[in-house]
Parts: structure tokens; C-alpha cells; sequence
């Protein structure tokens, strides 16, 4: 069963791409989302969204560690951990 168009396939693809850090994905997905009738200004920002919400954890992560060694860690800005920032649909973020 396909409920999901060709579009909105590649771009959840895309997300996962980036959040697998595989490069051939990426090199795959991008022209497939461009065959899907996805404009590269989509394209950037279904990108740049998924990298957005591949940083919380990794940030989480990396405070988690300093803490255990008792070490400072610079906190990112918090707009900038929020992958709903400009969203004019957001209400809360989901990170």
C-alpha cells in the first residue's frame, strides 16, 4: 500500500538521508526529489529542516558527556535548536 505521493517520498527520504549522514543517498534523493517536481528551494529546505532536528540529539549528546567529565560545553543558541523556528504553523518546537 502507497499512500504517499512521489513527492512527499523523496522528501521524507531527504530527511533520512541527512540524518544517516550517507552521502549516495543524498547524491540519489536530490535529482529523484527534482524528478518528483520538488524545486531546489524545497529541496534546501526539507534539507536544512532535517539538519536542524539531526543537531538536538547530537547536541543533548555531546552536553551529556561534558557534564560526565565535568566540562563546559557551549550551549548552541536555542533558535537554532528549534526546527520549527519560522514555522508559521508552530506552536511549540519538537525538539
Amino acid at each position: 500500500m502507497m499512500t504517499l505521493s512521489y513527492r512527499d517520498r523523496e522528501l521524507v527520504a531527504l530527511g533520512a538521508a541527512l540524518a544517516a549522514n550517507c552521502i549516495p543517498c543524498i547524491e540519489y534523493h536530490v535529482p529523484e526529489a527534482r524528478k518528483a517536481g520538488l524545486r531546489d528551494l524545497e529541496i534546501g529546505e526539507a534539507i536544512e529542516l532535517a539538519d536542524k532536528i539531526k543537531r538536538v540529539p547530537a547536541g543533548k549528546v555531546l552536553e551529556v558527556a561534558a557534564a560526565l567529565l565535568g566540562m563546559p560545553v557551549a550551549k548552541a543558541d536555542e533558535t537554532k535548536r528549534d526546527c520549527n523556528a519560522g514555522s508559521a504553523q508552530a506552536t511549540k518546537s519538537c525538539c
